[in-house]
């Protein structure tokens, strides 16, 4: 499903419940649609120049891109303590292209209805590090409310053509 639709009449009448895999950076959630994300994997190390947030990993034989949103949110690299199990959350975007997000956190899933999803400020988006998000929803659980901004994957990996 494209995440620029969720918004529109035809698709919250059309759909009732999307599924969303949700994580926290720092103390924000965030959350890309379980159409992009391919699965979890543990990994042991990034390369990059540290100047800003992407790095490279070879995963199953193959070299990806590496988002720490984290160091893009916050300016500060994703710390991990001690033994801390490192993980990739393995995404594509529109072309395909594979990329992994650094996640400290398993990730949970969730059924959200499209009714609770909406689209952000395109203003907003612009001037904020939010450009990678495209909607937000507020999740419910155990009487806990929780906002999560879900991810536009061409905004984190942003698609090139071949």
């Amino acid at each position: 499903m494209n995440l620029a639709n969720l918004s529109s009449p035809e698709t919250k009448t059309a759909v009732t419940k999307i599924k969303l895999l949700s994580f926290p950076i720092g103390k924000l959630n965030v959350a890309l649609h379980i159409d992009v994300v391919q699965k979890v994997v543990n990994f042991s190390t990034v390369y990059g120049s540290g100047l800003n947030h992407y790095g490279m990993a070879t995963i199953e034989e193959e070299e990806i891109t590496v988002v720490d949103l984290h160091k893009k949110f916050f300016n500060t690299p994703s710390t991990f303590k001690g033994e801390d199990k490192k993980y990739l959350l393995l995404a594509e975007n529109s072309t395909g292209e594979r990329f992994g997000i650094i996640v400290t956190e398993t990730p949970s899933l969730y059924d959200v209805s499209i009714k609770d999803i909406r689209a952000l400020p395109p203003s907003y988006r612009q001037a904020d590090t939010f450009k990678i998000a495209s909607h937000v929803t507020m999740i419910y659980e155990e009487e806990k409310q929780t906002t999560v901004f879900i991810l536009d994957p061409d905004e984190l990996v942003i698609p090139t053509k071949s």
